[in-house]
């Protein structure tokens, strides 16, 4: 496999796609509206999507995680930010940095619609993916 990103000349290092999603209350899986782990990866796999799209013309497949890490809980009415950003090209793979943050939060607290900005972002769910794109592509 040709790593065409060790001199740094292939533009799609550092690519980045982003989506911003609401977690509807019918995501509630667990007590405390706790939202399972696996809505998360189920992101990650749709903004790789528009990854391989943007950077082979070509839907791609997500073929691999490594590293994931659940580093806090994703309740029903987040608003999540997911983003990707692409770290090696090689001949048909490229790997991806994932990022999951909570942006917004719902504040049953203040009333039952009420939400509020979460400033600085909560980072809630990270990984590191390989996509790869069919020959040609």
């Amino acid at each position: 496999m040709t790593d065409q990103n060790a001199a740094g000349t292939d533009p799609r290092l550092g690519l980045t796609v982003t989506h911003r999603r609401y977690v509807s209350y019918a995501e509630a899986h667990y007590a405390g509206h706790l939202v399972a782990g696996g809505y998360v990866l189920g992101l990650f796999g749709d903004v790789a999507t528009e990854v391989c799209i943007r950077t082979d013309g070509d839907e791609g497949l997500l073929a691999s995680y490594a590293e994931v890490r659940f580093l806090a809980p994703v309740r029903a009415g987040d608003v999540l930010e997911v983003s990707a950003t692409v770290v090696r090209v090689g001949n048909r793979s490229r790997d991806l940095d994932l990022a999951a943050r909570v942006v917004a939060r719902g504040e049953p607290e203040r009333g039952e619609s009420a939400a509020g900005v979460v400033e600085p972002a909560t980072v809630v769910v990270t990984a590191r993916a390989t996509v790869v794109v069919p020959p040609g592509s």
